[in-house]
């Protein structure tokens, strides 16, 4: 096993463009890593770099003690996981998985008893080893791509948004999979996606990207409690943080969201504040409905989704309709039209600067 670091990793194209700006993380022997963020952000760029097919333009990228910024991916000791799966459909499914311990030059008796075993890890059976790719499902595909990879014994797995291909379900079971072969196996693990629900369950450490730039690293619960700007405010968690504007009390002791509502709050960071506009954010299932609370927003209601467990509630407050979500467990009775009484607590507000995006600390 091996650990990775990345330190001031910058990647920039013939044409000037600027991909990935001066990325810093030491990824732990046996850490599973999570790059997150939106298409385009950079998370896949940043995989191949590691991988060693796209080259570094700035920084040192080390691979347990060996610097590999120059390094050909064949000398890494990595494995890599595709969405596409990557297997070629002529040769069977152990073919698949033997040919890269082929070309490490392994005796076949060697290579027979990596393949049944990763197999038997895998739940793939004798007579699915005997088939090719095409003739399995887009879950036993993935599977194969998996096994291929654990069969190298690598030092490091690379994972590049490989379930999204999968349906709803498949996803979900092989999530599953891939977080306890992860921890039974103990290999250093980095893996992309933009699904935020497979970030927060798979990573023991997620890193938000955005446009190339690292807006936050840090454990799933560190992210969700305290995320540092805006943008991981409403890219993790789901449905999305209520972000609205507000505006800090004249003495600042208190958070105005309109003329009539305010939080009372109490923290010497807020005084440079005091008067000026914030932005405010609170979870759906933060807030409360709340009867008889004069503080309370009222919320007009123009649509009800009924989860089963849940229920979500769309609506919004004041002259200029801020929109607002409600997650509430169980089933709620309400139709568009209806007007409810929403509790936002001191306990659960986010204050960001309308400047800077970033997070206030209170």
């Amino acid at each position: 096993m091996a650990s990775v670091k990345l330190d001031n990793i910058q990647k920039i194209y013939p044409n000037g463009f600027k991909a990935i700006h001066g990325v810093d993380v030491d990824v732990k022997d046996g850490e599973f890593l999570v790059l997150v963020g939106p298409s385009g952000c950079g998370k896949s760029t940043l995989l191949r770099m590691i991988a060693g097919l796209e080259t570094v333009s700035g920084g040192e990228l080390k691979i347990g003690d060996k610097i590999v910024n120059d390094l050909e991916p064949s000398k890494r000791d990595i494995a890599m996981v595709f969405q596409n799966y990557a297997l070629y459909p002529h040769m069977t499914v152990y073919n698949n998985m033997a040919y890269g311990l082929k070309i490490m030059g392994l005796s076949k008796s060697e290579i027979d008893e990596r393949v049944k075993n990763v197999a038997g890890i895998l739940e793939l059976t004798d007579e699915q080893l005997t088939r090719k790719p095409r003739q399995l499902s887009g879950g036993q595909r993935q599977r194969v791509a998996m096994g291929r990879a654990i069969v190298r014994k690598p030092s490091v797995f690379l994972f590049d948004e490989p379930l999204s291909n999968l349906d709803a379900k498949l996803r979900v079971q092989m999530r599953v999979e891939i977080k306890r072969l992860q921890a039974s196996l103990g290999i250093t693990s980095v893996y992309v996606t933009h699904d935020q629900v497979e970030a927060m369950t798979l990573g023991h450490r997620l890193m938000v990207l955005n446009e190339g730039v690292v807006e936050q690293l840090g454990t799933p619960i560190e992210l969700y409690e305290r995320p540092a700007s805006l943008f991981v405010a409403e890219f993790i968690g789901s449905p999305s943080m209520n972000i609205m504007d507000a505006k800090i009390g004249a003495e600042g002791s208190s958070v105005d969201i309109t003329k009539d509502i305010s939080i009372a709050i109490t923290s010497d960071k807020l005084s440079s504040y005091a008067g000026k506009g914030v932005k405010l954010g609170v979870r759906p299932e933060h807030l409360e409905f709340a009867e008889g609370d004069e503080n309370a927003l009222p919320l007009t209601v123009t649509l009800v989704e009924h989860l089963g467990a849940d229920t979500l509630v769309h609506g919004h407050f004041g002259d200029d309709k801020t929109d607002m979500t409600v997650r509430r467990s169980g089933i709620l009775k309400a139709v568009p039209g209806d007007q409810l009484p929403i509790s936002i607590t001191r306990n659960h507000i986010h204050l960001f600067d309308t400047n800077t995006s970033r997070r206030i600390d209170l």
